[in-house]
């Protein structure tokens, strides 16, 4: 096993389907948040939005190796 998902024989590193699902998810939840009016209390819309983008994609990326988000191990 390489780590890698095969696609009809291309085969691509989790991270990168992770980082797709996020942007994916991402969109909605702007749209929701565009609608609620939240924009109005943050201080750099792009910067909130690619923030967003990143914690959903290690939140994405830990629960496709198999690990808990929000279990704490020490």
């Amino acid at each position: 096993m390489n780590g890698q998902i095969d696609i009809n024989g291309i085969y691509v590193h989790p991270l990168l389907i992770a980082a797709i699902l996020a942007y994916a998810a991402s969109l909605p939840l702007e749209w929701a948040l565009a609608r609620v009016g939240f924009y109005r209390i943050v201080f750099h819309r792009g910067l909130f939005d690619f923030a967003l983008v990143v914690v959903l994609w290690g939140l994405i990326a830990m629960g496709l190796s198999r690990g808990t988000p929000f279990a704490l191990s020490f």
